[in-house]
């Protein structure tokens, strides 16, 4: 295997071929997908590598007592021929990775085989291809958690830590000094905590990373802006506490977090700078210096690491192992964003060139990953050229129901009744004949008794059980928030309703997979998913006018989504998921429509600081459609244009108030302006009853539902792995 090594007496840095290690008791095989370069302490030690051994000495002065020692008790000669063995040794460089469990040592019954880990330890968490790691320096991962969101697992504790070291309180002010990777991550898990934050830091790249991550204010520490911050924000006391979270031979940290601490403050060191304290500054306010040690207790004392002996969570509620954790749990839950921090993912195979271009300073870098050839085991994750299952549709499912009698209305049920259902749905719905409007169920009773009276509901109820067991009912409606959506249409499908939910059909491919196994359980495949645009007049027109295509198309499809109200539900992630997730199935379904085919790969780029998303599919015959999600877009411009280009044609759409086609002939074919903009809803609501009355296919086949779906969902795990994801049919 590989790893990358450094001779600290040349400076010499080499990707050496090593032999694997062995899998020893109490500990795990892993197989890393992407390793991280603490661009802080790796590059303080490949610096010093390149130092005369007169630059050494006095950058360590720690090593020279102990050769003085040496001296001492061994000899000049034995002490000499000691030193100059262990520098002209190969050492080893890396400390924070995520990997596959490749083997299982004896006592370990935590972890398996094919499970993703995030690994600590400068012994044990390497730059390197395998790497055997004790069961107290690695943790699993999260599910929902990317494999090189998860590498940054300790450097992630080792900011927790001086967290915890400080002793935070909601509503205090932290000053942070330095802001590279570690106090980048400190001032976010801070804000995390509900501490207002103020950044210092001469880079002003740097500053501006950390503010848009959350920071109140940041700045050089040599300029009056950050003195004037924590003066606004404290009232002139200062703040709470500061945390040395910068390097180098400078004593300006300290300097100025006397000056700016509050009286009987905390000033807590993580980094690895200068420390002559101004005596008289620290005395007359009586600051609290704490040291904070690496990733947590355990760290250093090998009963703890190597053998693996925890503490009792009674005494030490955070160890080493236990910070770990809650690290890679906040980064999983949003709480922590470190994508924003990654500067460059290399390939492992260029690590002695990155390493060189970080020193050199050609290379200016927060966080830098190596990504390695081969990242999973055969069924595990893929970070680097995923694979994304789409479910496969269930064989058996009825495609038809019986025919109704002549003259019988189909009857329909609604489960929700808020802003979208009341205006783009039910009116179409209420003054449509051969419709009856049978049940509307909600949560509260007064928005259920609303949409009765309003739009002439049989009943209104807030008993879903009771909708879904009544017989007299055709189909049912789902239009509720996102995260409840799969869960009613399982329900509706066993129930042996037509259903009809609005997008999105699922939020992860879990909640996608129970719909499809409830379709199997139930036989019943009559969904439709509130895909509407391709009902549109407008670009149904436009279609037909384009006519066939013989080559491959390129599609561009720019979404001027805009920035939602403060307080919008669809704001809360954590449990309605992204923006996207939400809406996006919208504009691959048209994409896919215009194009005729399922997409079968997903590409996805995201700006720092925004909601803005570039989505790239690929499709069968070559064709690609590219989504431009924006949020950032001027207000006025209109919200939805799309081109399609292929054969020596071209389409267009001006956000479903103008279509156009121009072909070879050099003729413009335009329709006419409409009073309204037509999305499609009454086209669609139209075809689904057509379906539910005659007992024919649904307007969209199941199998192109779940592919949109499936794609949507795609984006995150594109994002996450910086790398083209492949749509493939489970097996």
């Amino acid at each position: 295997m590989k790893q990358v090594v450094q001779n600290y007496k040349s400076g010499e840095l080499a990707l050496l071929d090593v032999p694997v290690p062995g899998c020893k008791p109490g500990g795990v095989l892993v197989r890393t997908a992407y390793s991280l370069i603490s661009t802080g302490t790796e590059l303080m030690k490949v610096s010093e590598a390149g130092m005369s051994m007169l630059g050494k000495a006095r950058s360590r002065p720690d090593q020279v007592a102990k050769v003085v020692q040496s001296v001492a008790t061994n000899g000049v000669p034995a002490t000499y021929r000691k030193v100059m063995g262990k520098l002209d040794s190969y050492t080893p460089l890396g400390y924070s990775l995520c990997g596959v469990v490749e083997q299982v040592g004896d006592g370990i019954d935590d972890v398996k085989a094919g499970d993703l880990v995030a690994c600590a330890g400068n012994e044990h968490a390497l730059h390197a291809e395998l790497n055997w790691v004790p069961k107290n320096l690695y943790t699993p991962v999260p599910d929902s958690l990317a494999p090189r969101h998860a590498a940054f697992g300790t450097v992630g504790s080792i900011a927790l830590q001086g967290v915890r070291q400080g002793e935070s309180r909601l509503g205090e002010v932290a000053l942070v000094v330095g802001l590279g990777l570690i106090g980048q991550l400190v001032a976010q898990l801070l804000t995390a905590s509900g501490v207002r934050v103020v950044g210092a830091d001469p880079d002003p790249a740097r500053c501006e990373l950390a503010e848009r991550l959350g920071a109140v204010a940041c700045g050089d520490p040599a300029s009056p802006a950050v003195e004037s911050a924590v003066a606004e924000l404290t009232d002139g006391h200062g703040v709470d506490q500061v945390y040395l979270a910068a390097g180098g031979g400078s004593n300006q940290p300290v300097e100025l977090a006397a000056r700016l601490c509050r009286d009987r403050g905390r000033v807590v060191d993580i980094g690895k700078c200068r420390l002559d304290l101004p005596w008289n500054a620290y005395y007359e306010k009586e600051l609290d210096v704490r040291f904070s040690r690496s990733y947590g207790p355990g760290r250093y004392d090998p009963e703890y690491e190597i053998e693996g002996r925890d503490y009792p969570i009674g005494y030490v509620r955070w160890t080493e192992r236990r910070n770990l954790a809650c690290f890679l749990d906040l980064v999983a839950r949003g709480r922590v964003d470190v994508e924003p921090l990654i500067t460059r993912t290399a390939d492992f195979d260029d690590a002695v060139e990155t390493y060189q271009r970080l020193k050199d300073g050609e290379l200016k870098a927060v966080a830098v990953l190596f990504r390695y050839p081969e990242q999973v085991a055969e069924d595990g994750p893929s970070a680097d050229a995923p694979v994304v299952s789409v479910p496969v549709v269930p064989g058996g499912a009825r495609s038809s129901a019986p025919v109704r009698a002549a003259k019988t209305p189909v009857r329909l049920a609604f489960v929700g009744a808020g802003n979208y259902a009341t205006s783009m749905l039910l009116p179409h719905l209420a003054r449509r004949d051969g419709v009856e409007l049978s049940t509307v169920v909600t949560t509260t009773a007064l928005s259920a008794a609303n949409a009765q009276r309003k739009f002439g509901f049989r009943e209104a109820t807030t008993d879903l059980d009771a909708v879904l067991g009544d017989a007299s009912v055709d189909a049912v409606f789902v239009v509720t928030r996102h995260s409840s959506h799969a869960e009613l249409t399982r329900k509706a499908l066993l129930a042996g309703k037509a259903v009809f939910v609005e997008k999105p059909l699922a939020l992860t491919s879990q909640e996608l997979t129970g719909v499809l196994d409830a379709v199997e359980e139930s036989g019943n495949d009559r969904l439709q998913v509130g895909f509407n645009r391709r009902f549109a007049p407008l670009l149904q027109e436009a279609g037909k006018r384009f006519g066939a295509r013989t080559g491959p198309a390129s599609l561009r499809y720019l979404v001027n989504a805009g920035r939602l109200d403060h307080g919008s539900w669809y704001l809360q992630q954590d449990t309605e998921g992204s923006r996207f997730a939400g809406e996006g199935g919208h504009f691959v379904d048209t994409a896919s429509w215009l194009l005729g085919a399922d997409p079968v790969s997903v590409y996805a780029l995201a700006p720092s600081g925004n909601e803005d998303l570039q989505v790239v599919l690929g499709y069968p015959d070559g064709s690609t459609a590219t989504i431009s999600y924006v949020t950032t877009g001027a207000a006025g411009f209109p919200k939805e244009t799309l081109d399609l280009v292929a054969d020596g044609k071209v389409l267009q759409l001006d956000d479903f108030v103008r279509s156009s086609v121009y072909d070879g002939r050099k003729r413009w074919v335009s329709s006419r302006l409409p009073k309204a903009r037509d999305k499609g809803q009454a086209g669609e609501l139209a075809a689904f009853v057509r379906a539910v009355r005659s007992g024919g296919p649904m307007p969209v086949p199941l199998r192109s539902l779940v592919a949109t779906t499936a794609a949507t969902l795609a984006v995150r795990a594109a994002l996450a792995g910086g790398a083209p994801v492949t749509l493939a049919e489970a097996r």
